[in-house]
């Protein structure tokens, strides 16, 4: 599946590309569906971040619900995306909602039907562009406790997860740019 994956997202780039850079949600959504499958978690359970032009702060692409609740200011103390971003590394943790975090946007709903859950298990990895991050990428698991969350993420799934960032992180780079 991660060369299914690769191959379709290299396509997504290639066709952005020819557009002049315009994003496309309907690639994005597709790209958020061959990442949810490629991991077994639901496509609300992929967060894309980019990065805004003045690298203050990092705004949600996906999940859409999420990118009208606010934005994460690059310095926050409290954000994987935040770290992910600063520190330029991809990393792992099974714990997740026994760290300090900030949980606001684990609050929101993000379906009628669907009960807000918290974060147990993530994955996050930079989309970096040039040696430039350009934003992040995150894959998480989210039930009322660890054990119905599901199975821990592996080292090979965040090298998965990193080879996914490599990507999709031209794709993001030219969204922002044309919607600074």
């Amino acid at each position: 599946m991660p060369g299914e994956l690769i191959n379709e997202l290299k396509k997504w780039t290639a066709e952005l590309a020819r557009r002049s850079g315009e994003r496309d949600e309907i690639g994005l959504n597709r790209a958020v569906e061959l990442i949810s499958r490629n991991f077994s978690v639901r496509p609300h359970e992929v967060a894309i971040f980019a990065l805004t032009p003045d690298d203050r702060f990092l705004q949600f692409l996906v999940p859409e619900k999420l990118r009208e609740v606010g934005q994460i200011p690059t310095t926050s103390t409290h954000s994987l995306a935040a770290r992910t971003v600063r520190e330029k590394r991809a990393e792992v943790i099974n714990h997740f909602s026994v760290i300090p975090h900030s949980s606001v946007f684990e609050a929101v709903r993000i379906a009628e039907n669907q009960p807000s859950e918290a974060i147990q298990k993530i994955m996050s990895a930079p989309l970096i562009v040039d040696r430039k991050v350009v934003g992040a990428i995150q894959i998480s698991r989210k039930a009322n406790s660890a054990p119905d969350a599901g199975p821990d993420f592996t080292h090979q799934q965040l090298r998965e997860l990193k080879t996914i960032a490599d990507a999709l992180a031209p794709c993001i780079s030219l969204g922002i740019k044309t919607h600074a």
